[in-house]
This record gives structure tokens, sequence and C-alpha cells, in this order.
């Protein structure tokens, strides 16, 4: 395959994919479009994209495939040029990934929402302790500087699942059926402990608004 002849398949390509990504966004139900409108559902260096609608990602991957013709043209470097095919390799597989595990990603929100909301309805009611996380309270509410150490340590646990998160999709798009189910069922695992992680973190940042608020009134 000459030089031509891969742009041009890359194209055709992208041209169907385009095609899936409209139908996609276009029968995408309205609460799940909410619920993921604010969602980072790609890493940075993968597109610059936020919420629910995906054809954005299309204009992106569209300007690297310019940019590759173009650096054929220019015969740059084969570690330049190898640098973008995997980019655009790496972007058509995370945006094909998106499509499909659109219903784990609604899942999730949809539990870390009732999450939030159960939660603020124990804070109105003032019932911390039956929260499920008055142990972090119980260890560390004596001291400012022990409620950030634990929300450091969650934060960082939280890196490390959605890192785990990653590595599993990507498997799932490589694996063979008789695999896909133990992948599945090992992802969604994964997307618990984060809601939980999340969870926890967000009791913890209430936790150090109210250690810190009589101190800040004390200033005053």
């Amino acid at each position: 395959m000459n030089q031509s002849q891969l742009i041009a398949k890359l194209r055709v390509q992208l041209q169907q994919l385009e095609q899936q990504v409209l139908q996609y966004d276009a029968s995408l139900p309205a609460y799940d479009y909410k619920l993921l409108e604010h969602l980072e559902r790609f890493n940075d260096e993968l597109f610059r994209q936020h919420g629910a609608k995906l054809i954005p990602c299309v204009q992106q991957i569209r300007d690297n495939i310019n940019q590759l013709e173009k650096q054929l043209q220019l015969q740059m470097s084969a570690a330049t040029v190898a640098r973008t095919c995997e980019r655009i390799q790496d972007r058509f597989s995370a945006l094909k990934r998106a499509m499909a595990t659109t219903a784990i990603d609604v899942k999730e929100q949809q539990q870390q929402k009732s999450s939030k909301q159960r939660y603020f309805q124990k804070k109105q009611s003032q019932q911390h302790q039956s929260s499920g996380f008055d142990w972090i309270a119980n260890q560390v509410m004596h001291s400012s500087h022990r409620l950030y150490e634990e929300l450091n340590k969650h934060l960082n646990w939280e890196k490390k699942i959605l890192f785990k998160i990653e590595q599993l999709q990507s498997q799932l798009d490589t694996c063979h059926s008789t695999a896909k189910i133990a992948l599945q069922n090992d992802l969604l695992l994964m997307h618990r402990r984060l809601g939980k992680c999340r969870q926890a973190i967000s009791y913890i940042e209430d936790r150090i608004q109210v250690f810190e608020r009589p101190q800040q009134n004390n200033h005053r």
C-alpha cells in the first residue's frame, strides 16, 4: 500500500466512523445526555472533548490524518510518522470504545447522582454517622492535617482505579468472546470501586469544610 492509498483508506474509515458517531449522538436519550453532559470521557491527551456528544472527536481525527498526509509529503522521519499513525489508531479505538461503554458510563453517573442525593439528605438531617464513612471521621476528624492526608490517599486511589479501568477497556476491545464476560464483570467491579472512592472523597472534603469553618470564623 502506497502513501496515497494509506491516506485514502484512513479517510474512508473515518467517514464510516463519522456516520456511526452522528447516529450515536442523535439517538442518545435526553436523560443520558444530561447525565454525561459534564463527564470527562477521555484522557486530555486523546481528545479535547467533554460531555455527551462525540462528533467533535471526529474532526480531531481528521486533523491528524491531514497532519499525517503533510508529514508523508515532506518526507519527515519515520519516527514522526509512526507517532502520528499511533495517535490516529489510539483515537479511533478510544472513540469506538466510548460509544460501546456508554451504558457503563451512564450507570456510573446514575450511581453517583443517587449517592450525592442520599448524602446531602443525610447531611441536612445531621445523620453523618450513618453515611458509611464515619470511620474516616473517627480516625482523623481531630486534625485537618490528617484529613488532607486521607483526601490525598483517596485521590491517589481514584487515579489508580481510573488507570485500571482504561486497561480493562483496552483489553475488552481486543479480547476473544470467551474472555469478554469476565472482563466486563471486572470492569463493572472497578466502576463500583470508583464510585465508592469518589463518595469517600466527597465526604472527606465536606469534613474538611466543617472542620475549618470554626477556625475561619475565629479569625474574623
